[in-house]
């Protein structure tokens, strides 16, 4: 007799819409897509999704609940089915976007997303989601507050500039723009204290912000980013699930000897974090000989500083992670062993 032993619901997340599939597994293995169904992305939807699904569901089987990290669309329904004490699971985009290709599906759509997930669900074991802590989240917010004043205040810079450079130009629209930049200003700097003063209301984040500042060029902005960005890195269970986390892993695609693609990093993965270490990968360099080591071995091979750029961010993000797991300080004599510099050199520098 076919008895029920797991049971899945994939959702694929858009910004107002949750495209729902149930699958279960039996105990001949064989999963089963059974069920759709689109949602509204707001609370009334949530009410209505979880509804439905315990209708059709066999309620004597737990029923996981899985999903994409998909920016801060997710976040809400994932809240929601915390405090329904649901199980729920938020997978990678490129663990979805690589198990998919798999898949003998042709047509992308938010109904074949679903499957993929449910799929995805029923054949592997997920660990399960847990609530970030307040103060990571706050931090979160915060940080990502920062980042868009920048990006703000780097384009009211740019039309001053424009202004500027024109043969007469108008004072009054000069002065307005210098007023926005002067706001933007004053802004970024309460953000600055109220993150400083958010972190010392922790005992354990404060530690965890002075370890990853021990680097040289990690100051407490970049570690309050990496710390909420991966909720103290709760999310992460290795270094490769790290930089694939940050959309720093590489991909490259080779068939036979006739096709052979250029390495890239995939850019598939949380791109604050990426953002986040640009500053400290060029400190980094500077005034550290293993990374200096790499980006010079790298750059002689095949001049692309970029590149060479990028291998020192990945490997500056998992020495954070390292510091994190042992909870050790930098050691400024530290130089990293010769075959990880070589392997780095490889796949990020390697011939095309």
């Amino acid at each position: 007799m076919r008895t029920i032993i797991k049971q899945v619901v994939g959702i694929d997340v858009a910004q107002k819409e949750l495209v729902v599939c149930l699958g279960r597994m039996y105990n001949d293995w064989r999963p089963e897509l059974y069920a759709y169904k689109s949602f509204v992305n707001t609370s009334k939807g949530f009410d209505a999704l979880t509804k439905w699904v315990g209708q059709l569901v066999d309620n004597t089987v737990p029923v996981l609940y899985a999903m994409e990290a998909t920016g801060v669309y997710h976040e809400s329904l994932a809240y929601y089915l915390h405090e329904a004490k649901q199980e729920i699971s938020i997978i990678l985009p490129n663990k979805i976007s690589n198990y998919a290709r798999t898949l003998t599906v042709k047509t992308i759509t938010d109904k074949t997303a679903s499957e993929a997930i449910a799929l995805f669900g029923l054949e592997r074991h997920l660990e399960q989601w847990t609530k970030p802590k307040d103060i990571y989240k706050q931090l979160q917010q915060l940080t990502r507050e920062r980042e868009q004043l920048i990006a703000e205040r780097t384009v009211l810079k740019n039309q001053l500039h424009a202004e500027l450079a024109q043969a007469i130009p108008y004072k009054k629209s000069v002065d307005r723009i210098q007023k926005r930049i002067d706001l933007l200003d004053k802004q970024e700097k309460e953000i600055q204290q109220e993150i400083e003063v958010l972190i010392k209301t922790d005992k354990e984040v404060q530690q965890n912000v002075l370890l990853l500042c021990s680097i040289p060029g990690v100051g407490i902005l970049t570690a309050a980013t990496v710390l909420a960005e991966t909720n103290g890195f709760e999310l992460i269970r290795n270094k490769r699930q790290l930089t694939s986390y940050a959309g720093l892993d590489v991909r490259e695609k080779q068939s036979g000897t006739s096709v052979r693609g250029k390495a890239r990093i995939s850019k598939k993965g949380n791109r604050y974090l990426r953002k986040a270490m640009y500053m400290p990968s060029l400190a980094a360099i500077r005034y550290n000989n293993g990374f200096k080591a790499i980006f010079a071995r790298i750059v002689a091979r095949h001049g692309i500083k970029k590149k060479a750029g990028v291998a020192i961010q990945r490997k500056l993000l998992e020495l954070m992670y390292t510091l994190y797991k042992k909870q050790e300080t930098f050691n400024k004599h530290y130089i990293l062993p010769k075959e990880e510099c070589m392997e780095e050199a490889e796949i990020l520098g390697g011939e095309h």
